[in-house]
């Protein structure tokens, strides 16, 4: 296997032979999906860095990676010995993307970077401001002949999501679709995002590690919906469905040759973000397409969840509850008796929980199973061959989450192992204010992911403390753990509305000392209505005890305590029923009121 610095070198060969002076490796594949198949994980497999999402630029001379704050630590840590440069997205000092390449390149020189793989949107602000020195851009893929044993393009066999569970029928969200096309005065649209694609025509597989996706398009214009598809994946039957709903299915490679030879007129909605430049180009080459740019409206339609959904997401919820309170339970019964329990230990012990529930699929991701300083990396993922072992002091830190059927769960416990210090109960505290506070919140409608994340982090800041991330996320429905368009970031300017699932995970991260988040799902719900207008506010649909051992009680607050009561009241009485004698035992011990 060669080195990080040895695949840099084969990239600057690839670069001089395309007539280019650079090149981008994004982290992205065709769909411009957050998490990939091994097949587009180009940018970890050249700079050695494992995290979710970087950008890997490299010169003639230089080369450097962007991280966002989740990632500062580990990509440090995977960064040492080669000679790419670290920037630290969103730190003072450091360029950013665009103005680091913007001062790289100049008159007449060229950015390689593949329009398959990279959203319409960063193609063109990448063009936009390289022109504006006399450099240019140029389409060309530099990985193919550059990696050695490149994984296969992933062809999982396909399956359609039973109406029972997803509440509504492939017909029904594509005559959804279709309005909302209509509304922004669209006639059609190239469906590319694999959860759009997944949610329209409730088609599913594993071509992404722990998220049930295939890889797929979908071409919908008022009469017709093309799904693009290796069809020797789909079973009869599911094609033979999709039919009926009015759905036919083609290959998945023959997409750029359809809309090419496309010959009725259509208004043609893109969404620049969500399509890679060579679609758009594809479009934009077929004089019969009229482009009109603006979001998938896909997105605002599944991020609202359907009855059905939701009824289902609870019952997910409480499997998840289930296994989560069978995996406390052993986690202290294997320290109080002195095993050795590593990272890797308690990731097994979870999968093997949740994959004991009914209708469990799988994990939604890659469990974050970190002790002591290992958590203040927010993304840290424990191999065999880099694992700590616990020790009965500090803080353990558990993130992980299931896929059932009937839903997809996330959620993060700390739970204190022995001796902690001031700060740390002083620290968990505070990240427990944080998440009840945003919990138990009543909020006017209308009020914004930004909106509400200011107020989440109220308790925190009060103190000079900040954390570098979002404070929560959309899950989707047997779909990505991380969703959209709603999500809790100061900039996130997406109206909440009944119906919105999201994260609350506020925490804390002191780098190599701790890390500590409390994570639940919530449901976004209809409150009082009054002359003011419609109030909305949250229902916990995560239900698992949060550790009291550590929480200073004379930090909370009366209202926050009535919460924090109220909520283990009903873990308490939804989780009981499904446990053993001595499990609810364990559980009523552990969900008593605070005083």
């Amino acid at each position: 296997m060669p080195t990080t610095n040895e695949k840099i070198a084969l990239l600057r060969s690839a670069m001089k032979a395309a007539g280019a002076n650079a090149c981008l490796i994004p982290s992205s594949d065709p769909h411009i999906s957050e998490y990939l198949p091994a097949h587009w994980a180009t940018r970890r497999y050249f700079s050695g860095f494992t995290g979710s999402v970087g950008n890997l630029v490299v010169t003639e001379t230089a080369s450097s990676l962007w991280v966002d704050g989740r990632y500062f630590v580990q990509a440090a840590r995977q960064l040492e010995g080669s000679e790419i440069v670290l920037q630290k997205m969103g730190v003072e000092g450091v360029p950013t993307l665009i103005e680091y390449l913007t001062d790289a390149l100049g008159e007449g020189q060229v950015l390689a970077v593949d329009g398959m793989v990279t959203a319409a949107s960063t193609w063109r602000q990448l063009a936009g401001a390289l022109a504006k020195k006399g450099a240019s851009l140029k389409s060309v893929d530099l990985v193919q002949d550059n990696w050695p044993d490149r994984p296969a393009v992933p062809a999982t066999p396909a399956w359609l999501l039973d109406d029972t569970y997803a509440g509504r029928t492939a017909a029904e969200k594509l005559a959804d679709l279709r309005a909302a096309l209509a509304e922004k005065g669209a006639s059609a649209m190239v469906v590319c995002r694999l959860d759009s694609v997944a949610w329209l025509l409730n088609l599913r597989a594993d071509d992404l590690d722990n998220t049930p996706f295939a890889l797929a398009y979908c071409f919908v214009t008022p009469d017709d919906a093309v799904l693009f598809i290796d069809a020797s994946r789909l079973p009869a039957e599911a094609a033979a469905a999709l039919e009926r709903q009015g759905v036919r299915v083609t290959d998945y490679g023959h997409l750029l040759g359809f809309l090419t030879g496309y010959h009725h007129d259509r208004t043609v909605l893109v969404d620049m973000a969500g399509t890679n430049e060579a679609i758009r180009a594809a479009l934009a080459a077929n004089p019969v397409f009229t482009l009109v740019e603006g979001e998938d409206p896909i997105q605002a339609l599944k991020g609202v969840k359907n009855p059905v959904e939701i009824e289902n997401l609870k019952k997910a919820h409480v499997k998840d509850g289930v296994a989560m309170v069978k995996f406390q339970i052993w986690l202290e019964e294997q320290l109080a008796a002195g095993a050795a329990v590593t990272e890797v230990d308690v990731d097994e012990k979870l999968q093997a929980l949740r994959a004991a529930q009914p209708l469990n699929i799988g994990v939604s991701f890659d469990t974050i199973a970190a002790w002591g300083p290992n958590a203040a990396m927010m993304h840290y993922h424990a191999t065999p061959e880099a694992c700590s072992t616990l020790a009965p002091r500090g803080f353990l830190l558990v993130d992980c989450g299931g896929q059932y059927l009937d839903g997809t769960t996330d959620i993060t416990r700390t739970y204190a192992l022995g001796e902690l210090t001031d700060n740390e109960r002083t620290w968990y505290t505070y990240v427990l204010k944080s998440h009840i506070d945003l919990a138990k919140l009543q909020f006017l409608s209308g009020c914004t992911g930004g909106n509400l994340d200011v107020i989440a982090r109220a308790p925190v800041w009060a103190h000079g403390i900040d954390y570098r991330c979002g404070t929560g996320h959309g899950v989707g429905f047997v779909g990505g753990v991380h969703e959209g368009p709603q999500n809790l970031r100061i900039n996130n300017q997406v109206v909440f509305k009944p119906g919105m699932t999201i994260t609350d995970e506020p925490g804390i991260y002191e780098e190599g000392e701790v890390g500590i988040r409390i994570e639940n799902e919530l449901l976004c719900c209809e409150r009082m209505k009054n002359q003011y207008g419609q109030f909305l506010g949250f229902e916990p649909i995560t239900y698992c005890p949060i550790d009291l051992t550590p929480v200073r009680p004379e930090l909370l607050d009366a209202e926050e305590k009535e919460w924090l009561n109220g909520y283990h009241q009903m873990v308490r009485e939804l989780l009981t029923p499904h446990l053993t004698a001595p499990e609810a035992a364990w559980l009523a011990e552990k969900t008593k009121a605070l005083a």
